[in-house]
């Protein structure tokens, strides 16, 4: 082959190799937790016209996804404030780049609906099971400050909540710290009640937290905005159509209508830019962490946010069409 025939060559394929990495689609890598934003996605027909691919990686609680996130197996995911917290503090590079806003009271502490409890003292001695670090966990030693109590004076049992259901239910703990949509299963089928709820106690926040790689990617970031865009939308629609969104959301998480219904209602979700009072409730929660010695050190958390991230305002009525 001639020194023109082998440029030439080498050319086209340069030339195909660039039009094949032109058509390749950038894909995000997202993680869920159960009956959260896949499942107001796809119910609101959000995912129509994606300009990008997403491959979902669905979590049963925030530590396991937490754990992905810092091993930059996945991009961005949903997680609340305490668990977010701990990945941070083991210096993961991640941020929050967006705040869903709610109502806490499904953030609760559920104890059998015979039991001969009352009341947050009447745990002192008890075992409560929750995910360590979860928001339940925070929930859980906020609940014992308030009622001068502390952690020595109960025993934790750190369990996923299929396993905590099942403790809870067999008597091996006397009271599950836990969040939507579990409270409202129990609720639902009789097998809780809430002895204590998060109003007061928990933030209600949860993050939408990104890599710093994904964040340092334009594409990636693009494409990040653009899903935080339809995930916003589609939060509303969900809203504005509980009938229809809670037959598709109880057919996707496997849980009654009822229950399905009654976690996402309560909540009233809404999902908002980052502004000073989220930094300062995570601040708060962080530092609740450290004063219980959860945290080595103090953590603040101001540069744990990522700013850029944009969102119109949205209508919020509940009202059926």
């Amino acid at each position: 082959m001639s020194i023109r025939s082998t440029l030439l060559a080498l050319a086209v394929a340069t030339l195909l190799a660039s039009q094949a990495g032109a058509a390749e689609r950038l894909t995000l890598r997202i993680g869920d937790q159960k009956g959260n934003m896949r499942a107001q996605l796809e119910a609101a027909d959000a995912l129509r016209d994606l300009p990008y691919d997403i491959h979902w990686a669905e979590f049963p609680a925030a530590a396991p996804l937490a754990e992905a996130l810092n091993a930059g197996a996945i991009d961005a995911g949903i997680i609340g404030d305490a668990p977010l917290l701990f990945v941070l503090a083991s210096g993961a590079p991640v941020k929050a780049i967006a705040v869903d806003k709610s109502d806490p009271y499904g953030t609760a502490l559920l104890v059998l609906p015979e039991a001969p409890l009352h009341s947050v003292t009447d745990l002192k001695g008890k075992r409560i099971a929750t995910g360590r670090g979860s928001i339940g966990h925070h929930l859980a030693l906020k609940a014992l400050d308030h009622a001068g109590l502390s952690e020595k004076d109960v025993a934790f049992r750190f369990l996923g909540p299929v396993d905590a259901k099942i403790a809870l239910a067999n008597g091996s703990v006397d009271a599950w710290s836990t969040w939507e949509p579990y409270t409202a299963l129990a609720e639902v089928s009789g097998q809780g009640r809430v002895l204590v709820n998060g109003r007061g106690l928990s933030s209600g926040n949860s993050f939408l937290a990104a890599t710093d790689h994904a964040l340092g990617e334009a594409s990636k970031r693009a494409a990040l905005q653009d899903y935080l865009t339809r995930l916003a939308d589609a939060q509303v629609w969900a809203n504005q159509h509980l009938d229809s969104y809670s037959k598709t959301l109880a057919a996707i998480i496997g849980f009654p209508e009822q229950a399905a219904r009654l976690q996402f209602e309560r909540r009233k979700l809404r999902w908002q830019v980052i502004d000073a009072q989220t930094v300062a409730e995570q601040q708060d929660t962080a530092d609740f962490y450290h004063a219980h010695g959860l945290m080595n050190q103090r953590l603040d958390v101001t540069p744990t946010f990522a700013t850029g991230f944009t969102l119109a305002e949205r209508a919020t009525s509940t009202a059926q069409p």
